[in-house]
This record gives C-alpha cells, sequence and structure tokens, in this order.
C-alpha cells in the first residue's frame, strides 16, 4: 500500500491537472466539452478515492500511535511545526470547490480538507468537524456583500459606515435644524449687521444625535447533494441567490423600515414631505402637477443627487404626461435611450428607477423623488457565513446561512422650513394617495 506522502503527491497531481483544464476553459471564456467534463469526473473520483484512503490511512496510524503511546504523555506540539503546516495550506479556488469539500467531509468516513474552518455546534464536539458547521471563506462571502453594494440600484447612493472592532452602533452629531428663517439656522446661529460700536447679540447652534444600532438580516439556503455535485451550478446558484435576496431585503428597509428591530426607512420617517394630489384629480393617476409640486418641494442642494423611484405601474401614466402649450403639448417625461439618451428615463433632468418596493400606482410612495447620499447606514463589514452538513442531513441537503449586521435613517428628523416661504423642503418627497 502507496504512503500517505505519496497519495496526497497522487491527489496534488490530479488537482494540479484539473486545474489547467479549467484555466483553459476560463481563458477561452467556455464552458468544459463533454470530454472534458467527462475527464473531469473520472479524475475527481480518482481524487475523492485517494481522499478516502488517505482518510483511513491518518485514522489508522493514528490510533496506533495513541496505542503505542498510552503510557507516556503526549508530546507537546512544535509551535513551528504547527504554524508551517498551517501556512501551506492555500485558499478554495472558487465557492463550488469550497461546497464540494464540505459534501465529501460530511459523507460517511468522509475526508475533512485541512482549508475547511469548522464552528462545533452546542453539545457536539469541536473535535469533529461534521458535527457543526464549516465557516464559508470570508472571501467568498465578501464578494456576495461587494455585489450586492455595487450592482443595486439604491444601496450604492447610500451614506454607509464601516464599523470597527467590538462597536455594535454609533452616534452622530448633527445639527438640530428644522427651519431655515433667521434664528432658527444651525439650530439657533446668527448673523447680523450692526453699527460701530454697537452692543452684540450672541447666539449659538443647536446639536441632535443620530444613534444607529446594528441589526441582524439573515439568510438561509438548502442545497442538495445533487447539486452540491455541480460546483458551477452550485456557486452561482449560491451567489446570485443571496445577492439579489440581501439586495432586495435591504433596499426594502431603506424604502419600508419601521426603525423596530430594522432600519428606519424613508416613508416612516419624520422628514419625509408629501405634496397633495389635484383638486378633482382622477384615481390611480400621475399628472405634470404633481411631480412639479415634488420638484419644489425638494431641498434645492440635493438636485444634483437626487433621483426619482417609482413602481413600474407608473409608467404609463408619465408615458402620458406633458405640458399644454395652446392647443397642443410638450412631453415632460424623457424615455430611457431615446430622447433621454441615458440608461435611465428622466423627469427634469434626473433618473427615474423602476424598483419592486415603491407602492402600486395611486397609493402613497408609488412615485418618490429621493436623495440618498442624505441616508446615514452603518454595517459591521463583512458578511458572517457558515454551512452545516446537519441541519437538513436525512434530506440530502446542506444549509448555507449568511449574516449581516446594518441598520440606518435619514439624516433629518424633520422637514425644513425655508428662509422664505412656508412650504416645508426635505431630502425626501412623496405624493399623497390618490
Amino acid at each position: 500500500m502507496k504512503t500517505i506522502k505519496l497519495m496526497k503527491e497522487d491527489r496534488d497531481a490530479l488537482l494540479k491537472e484539473l486545474e489547467k483544464m479549467r484555466d483553459l476553459c476560463t481563458q477561452e471564456n467556455r464552458m468544459p466539452n463533454p470530454e472534458e467534463v467527462q475527464w473531469a469526473s473520472g479524475k475527481l473520483d480518482e481524487i475523492r478515492d485517494l481522499e478516502d484512503n488517505i482518510a483511513l490511512e491518518e485514522r489508522t496510524q493514528g490510533v496506533l500511535e495513541n496505542a503505542r503511546k498510552s503510557q507516556t504523555p503526549p508530546d507537546k506540539p512544535d509551535p513551528g511545526e504547527r504554524n508551517s503546516v498551517r501556512d501551506q495550506r492555500e485558499h478554495f479556488a472558487s465557492p463550488g470547490e469550497f461546497y464540494q469539500a464540505v459534501m465529501r467531509a460530511g459523507m460517511p468516513g468522509g475526508y475533512a480538507d485541512p482549508r475547511l474552518s469548522t464552528r462545533a455546534a452546542s453539545g457536539l464536539s469541536e473535535t469533529v468537524p461534521s458535527d457543526g458547521g464549516f465557516l464559508v471563506e470570508s472571501a467568498m462571502a465578501n464578494e456576495i456583500l461587494k455585489n450586492v453594494w455595487d450592482t443595486g440600484m439604491i444601496l450604492p447612493r447610500v451614506s454607509r459606515t464601516t464599523l470597527a472592532g467590538n462597536a455594535t452602533g454609533m452616534k452622530f452629531n448633527g445639527l438640530d435644524e428644522t427651519s431655515r428663517v433667521d434664528g432658527s439656522r444651525a439650530g439657533g446661529i446668527r448673523a447680523y449687521w450692526a453699527a460701530e460700536a454697537a452692543q452684540k447679540t450672541a447666539s449659538k447652534p443647536k446639536f441632535r444625535q443620530i444613534e444607529l444600532s446594528l441589526n441582524k438580516l439573515i439568510g438561509l439556503c438548502y442545497a442538495t447533494d445533487e447539486l452540491l455535485e455541480d460546483a458551477n451550478a452550485l456557486a452561482q446558484t449560491i451567489t446570485e441567490g443571496f445577492r439579489d435576496e440581501f439586495d432586495f431585503k435591504l433596499t426594502d428597509s431603506i424604502i419600508n423600515g419601521t426603525g423596530a428591530g430594522q432600519p428606519l426607512g424613508i416613508l416612516n420617517s419624520g422628514c419625509m414631505v408629501s405634496v397633495t394630489k389635484e383638486t378633482g384629480q382622477a384615481a390611480d393617476t400621475i399628472v405634470y402637477e404633481n411631480v412639479n409640486k415634488m420638484w419644489s418641494r425638494l431641498m434645492a442642494k440635493s438636485r444634483p443627487n437626487a433621483i426619482w423611484i417609482i413602481n413600474q405601474d407608473c409608467e404609463p401614466q408619465l408615458h402620458q404626461m406633458s405640458i399644454a402649450v395652446g392647443t397642443g403639448g410638450v412631453p415632460v417625461y424623457m424615455p430611457a435611450g431615446g430622447a433621454a439618451a441615458s440608461p435611465y428615463s428622466t423627469l427634469f433632468g434626473r433618473p427615474v428607477v423602476p424598483i419592486e418596493h415603491c407602492a402600486t400606482i395611486g397609493d402613497t410612495g408609488d412615485i418618490m423623488l429621493c436623495d440618498f447620499s442624505k441616508y446615514k447606514a452603518i454595517d459591521k463589514g463583512g458578511m458572517q457565513s457558515d454551512v452545516s452538513i446537519h441541519v437538513r442531513y436525512v434530506f440530502d441537503e446542506s444549509c448555507f446561512r449568511f449574516v449581516y449586521r446594518f441598520d440606518g435613517q435619514p439624516i433629518l428628523s424633520s422637514a425644513i422650513t425655508p428662509f422664505k416661504g412656508t412650504d416645508t423642503l426635505s431630502h425626501f418627497v412623496k405624493i399623497d394617495a390618490r
């Protein structure tokens, strides 16, 4: 019988052959052809057999070694040797490779890849990896999170701060400003013109604190053993599924969140401004006067950053919207790729972004004008993630869990009264129900 060293050398050689084929497919930007798939399957079977034999031999040698040393104290491990073995470990080449390693570790007599990090389940032994769960490598989990924040419609526009250390929340000091009239700016600061030697009057700003505390967003996914056999399909299913779901839930919290155990959404915040519908306006309609009023209630400094967010069933109303000029009219809504020459349609020169989280046509929140840079959010950085073989063991499924800690709310506590005029202004504006 071959030694463990020789078997590992054979396994590593097979892995290198598989990696060369994989690199070739990547360079040529294609999937493996049927012959390559059949060849790779054969190599994987050989690797699995080798790993089973290695695991069996290692267990056998361990039992024999313990029997020989049962009468003497165990030698203290050499830290240098332990670090050397750890340093030789490499990261998994792909999420699919990691998931398959988890599957092999959970098989009866299976082999636990040394690259797997473990998390013991309550009441079970930490020395048996499959009794608990395996931690998904942070690089893989963070790739899901990176996609969420880089490719979403709303999330990339939010002002986000990542907490460090053991912090679970953050307080932001801000000006308690609800009005721009004299004596109210910055919560109380006032400047004035005065004659020579006239007595000076002091003023001071008023501050408030925005306190954010991390909430936990959790996602679970079950993958069958059949799906685990196909690394590419599994990686795509897990990665895309969680990316889309976390994007959906985080965006929904920013729009509709209650602030209780979750972020405070703009619709439930005190700073949301709502404009009234037109007298005699038909139900479930949007007219030019509505969006004109909304634009006039958005704070001027927010106009360069603001976007319109709508439910898709608002689009027929927007396409029909126009300004009456004599006996004709001028269109207001500029469709994407046409007159707008942009990926998004536009209103008043700002993008119109359809999202699922807006209310249906006619309900308040069906169309909103928002500057999301004025929405403050915190998170704890990377996503916590792990996988357990035993949660759904009798169903031949593995359970993947992802946890992300997040909180947020608008920076204003209320709408702002302008310096001149009576209509309040805000970074977030909607229309009353129609």
